[in-house]
């Protein structure tokens, strides 16, 4: 479940922006008041200020969008408070999607005034760091990269219906045994299938490899059609 304050993470609020396309239709667009443009508009936004110590990166700044965000939520919870978390966003959302530029100026000029600031906190935090310290932080960022391209790719092969791998035979037989394991821990589950799986005589792990090797065959099989579609597509990229 999603507390409120998880709405307005980088990751939902771009779920909410992609969620808004051609297809997405709301007959009550009436939210937002003529009175209510004029106040959103002349708030008078005020920058964050940054500390730079040692032991803590400044903060990123928020985008004139999340602080539109930040200033209409209070306001549409309270006029609708039974909305569910997503359909207070998706409604701020498009209403931010329907607000002509004048209208956004504000919050978007604070962003860049938060901007500038972060830019100065940040050289100043960096200018405390050690050597080693700079290089473990950038081999830090560059892990956390690697790591949000490898999700983003697997998102992407899904959506693209990528065959599942075969499995092995001792994954087969842990999915079937996994329920009378013995243990109340995941962990303690897996310690004692495997160990039950080293138990087994060849002869009784033979079922389990010949349901490893028809799965095997089957993955080939999907894998050659879903290869092919790709190139139909032009998404030879991802074969």
């Amino acid at each position: 479940m999603y507390r409120v304050t998880d709405l307005f993470s980088p990751r939902m609020v771009s779920f909410s922006l992609i969620s808004f396309g051609a297809n997405l239709l709301f007959k009550s667009v009436g939210l937002f008041s003529n009175a209510s443009i004029v106040r959103c508009t002349s708030a008078v936004v005020v920058c964050k200020s940054f500390s730079s110590t040692s032991a803590q990166h400044p903060k990123r700044p928020l985008t004139g969008y999340m602080r539109f965000v930040k200033h209409q939520r209070p306001l549409v919870v309270r006029q609708h408070p039974d909305l569910k978390v997503v359909d207070v966003v998706r409604k701020i959302a498009l209403y931010w999607r329907t607000m002509s530029p004048e209208q956004k100026r504000p919050f978007e000029e604070a962003s860049l005034a938060d901007q500038a600031q972060y830019k100065v906190e940040k050289v100043r935090y960096q200018s405390q760091l050690t050597p080693a310290q700079s290089a473990a932080l950038k081999e830090e960022r560059r892990q956390k990269m690697a790591k949000r391209k490898a999700t983003r790719k697997r998102r992407e092969l899904t959506l693209l219906g990528k065959p599942k791998r075969a499995k092995s035979a001792v994954n087969i037989f842990m999915a079937e045994h996994f329920d009378e394991a013995r243990g109340t821990t995941m962990p303690e589950k897996m310690i004692s299938i495997l160990d039950d799986w080293k138990k087994l005589y060849l002869s009784q792990k033979q079922v389990y490899i010949q349901l490893a090797e028809d799965d095997k065959i089957r993955y080939k099989t999907e894998m050659k059609s879903w290869e092919e579609h790709m190139i139909e597509i032009g998404r030879e990229d991802v074969c």
